[in-house]
């Protein structure tokens, strides 16, 4: 979830520098060091904290709140309203977390009532060029969404996972921490934490080996998460079976705890399943 943002007094701060061809709404807070560049629009119910940096052509509309250090590129919108034909202009909003980087042409849309009126990104995403992320969706830290990335409305990702280029997520879908979606991917099921999805129609090709290993993860837990892996993708039986086995003999690891947890709540959209016939995750570090 985005860090908590700090509260600001109403107004503009004297050290911030607006161009003269910007239009920021009375009403409109923007914190200490913001730059806004030339034909930007600010909603007068925007607030913008410490250190924001909209570069030109940026339009925030709405209730959107910008953690510190947040820089929009060239022709970002954020806070639109949503594309959802029940929508009739009820108060909603969008908060994204500090440092976050949202590249040119990117559109991040506000919430609906139908779900918690609310669009959430976490700190420290980059959301690249002409990525789209869908009303009520729910980013958490570290995330990256490549190029023309589209996230359908109520989609919740996970921290430090990678969307590759391309890829569509449909709405409701659930992506857990650290999963790398491979370029071009159809993402119509939840992927659980640490998995990596590739295909026309994503299907688990393995752990994300290489994302586990960079954030240090020790060998002998990656082992265990393999073994998990096999065991609820790749061993004989039914699907209910293996997730039993697999919690009676390693549920007291809290990482495959979190697997297991994932696996068993609320999904709109179903698992993403193994495709078969693929090379496996230990012989292949895909991701």
């Amino acid at each position: 979830m985005a860090d908590q943002l700090t509260t600001l007094s109403r107004g503009i701060d004297a050290s911030a520098v607006i161009h003269p061809t910007a239009i920021v709404a009375d009403g409109a807070t923007i914190g200490a060091g913001c730059r806004i560049g030339p034909y930007c629009t600010v909603s007068a119910e925007a607030v913008l904290e410490e250190g924001v940096t909209l570069v030109s052509h940026v339009v925030i509309d709405g209730d959107v709140r910008l953690g510190a250090g947040v820089q929009a590129m060239s022709f970002a919108t954020i806070g639109l309203p949503p594309q959802d034909l029940k929508y009739k202009g009820e108060p909603t909003r969008v908060e994204i977390g500090a440092r976050t980087i949202i590249r040119e042409h990117a559109t991040i849309h506000r919430g609906s009532v139908g779900g918690h009126g609310l669009t959430q990104v976490g700190a420290d995403c980059l959301i690249m060029c002409t990525a789209h992320i869908g009303h009520d969706c729910v980013l958490d830290h570290h995330v990256i969404l490549a190029n023309n990335v589209m996230l359908g409305g109520h989609v919740q990702i996970g921290d430090t996972v990678f969307v590759g280029g391309g890829a569509a997520i449909h709405q409701f879908v659930r992506i857990g921490r650290q999963v790398v979606v491979g370029g071009m991917t159809g993402v119509e099921a939840d992927v659980i934490p640490f998995g990596a999805v590739m295909g026309d129609r994503a299907r688990l090709t393995g752990l994300n080996l290489i994302g586990l290993k960079r954030r240090g993860f020790p060998r002998s837990q990656i082992n265990t998460l393999r073994a998990v892996y096999r065991a609820l993708f790749r061993a004989p039986g039914v699907f209910g079976e293996r997730l039993a086995n697999v919690e009676a003999q390693y549920g007291a690891d809290p990482v495959v705890q979190e697997i297991l947890t994932f696996v068993r709540a609320d999904s709109h959209r179903g698992l993403c399943k193994a495709r078969r016939g693929v090379i496996e995750d230990d012989e292949a570090e895909a991701g």
